[in-house]
């Protein structure tokens, strides 16, 4: 499966990409490996960049290879997200305001899923 890319995009863009290249592989990938995955978009050094800031994201982990790494994902994509989300949570010094925020824009079904998830924490 290839998920066709450019250099174009934005970072973020192409940081989903590679990631979503490593999470469906079974094993650690190099960045020619990510980069044929990817398709014909990129070029490698372009790859080995994106990899090397999701290392120093603490994102993925690498293994040596030869003379070079092979990556993998160390979260998935829910823990991911999570991770953002803490970011950004950590972004503003008015925590209680932004959480309030957060919590009022959820949908009926996600807040009672936080209500659930909160009280099970509880116990």
């Amino acid at each position: 499966m290839t998920h066709e890319m450019d250099e174009r995009r934005p970072a973020g863009e192409l940081e989903a990409a590679v990631m979503a290249v490593l999470w469906t592989a079974d094993v650690p990938l190099t960045p020619n490996r990510v980069q044929r995955e990817l398709g014909a978009g990129l070029a490698r050094t372009t790859v080995t960049t994106i990899l090397s800031r999701l290392y120093d994201k603490g994102v993925v982990g690498r293994e040596r290879e030869g003379r070079g790494y092979a990556y993998f994902p160390v979260q998935d994509a829910a823990g991911l997200t999570a991770r953002r989300m803490h970011g950004e949570l950590a972004r503003d010094t008015d925590r209680e305001t932004v959480l309030a925020r957060f919590v009022a824009q959820l949908s009926a079904d996600d807040e009672q899923v936080l209500r659930r998830l909160l009280e099970a924490d509880a116990q």
